[in-house]
């Protein structure tokens, strides 16, 4: 086990990978790795960058089997808890939610639409740039339901960089508009 994953702790989504050739024994804490906060950036066109920090106490960090696909795509990935809450060395592929609706943003809120019920509630985080700050939405998707609508005031016709993770979903960093 070479490769090394940061994720969050409250989805297990992985957000960053690296491969540490040469380490050995438990590997550093997300501070080491990241400092305070790993940023994610969207590009929201014209030049624009959205950067959605997630805070550093809302990771961990796991060794893992090889999986190469994670350095590419580490969203599309998740890491699983033992029953002694310690991550299994295999990462899960997640499946992807993208297309009709995923994420809509409007002036009220972010809606998150996933294709098929979840057979349990799914947690949801979302982190959507607004010009200087980053909100951040915490809620659930319950169970058999697709979907989960998160309070937030937003400007019509603004555009947003937005980073949503729902457990046992692929995370999406992407931009929005808000309709």
């Amino acid at each position: 086990m070479a490769l090394t994953v940061v994720y969050a702790i409250g989805t297990g989504h992985v957000v960053g990978a690296l491969d540490l050739t040469g380490a050995g024994g438990t590997p550093p804490g997300p501070e080491t790795l990241v400092g305070r906060e790993l940023p994610l950036r969207v590009s929201l066109g014209g030049g624009r960058t959205a950067t959605l920090p997630l805070n550093a106490r809302e990771l961990a960090v796991a060794s893992v089997d090889d999986e190469p696909g994670v350095l590419a795509d580490p969203l599309a990935f998740g890491v699983e808890l033992s029953p002694e809450g310690k991550p299994k060395p295999t990462l899960l592929r997640l499946p992807a939610w993208t297309g009709d609706g995923g994420i809509a943003l409007a002036a009220d809120g972010v809606t998150l639409t996933v294709k098929v019920p979840v057979p349990r509630a799914a947690k949801a985080v979302v982190l959507v740039s607004d010009d200087q700050e980053t909100h951040v939405l915490a809620g659930e998707i319950p169970a058999q339901h697709r979907e989960v609508t998160l309070p937030l005031t937003l400007t019509s016709g603004g555009t947003h960089g937005v980073l949503a993770l729902v457990a046992g979903w692929a995370g999406r960093l992407e931009k929005e508009a808000v309709t």
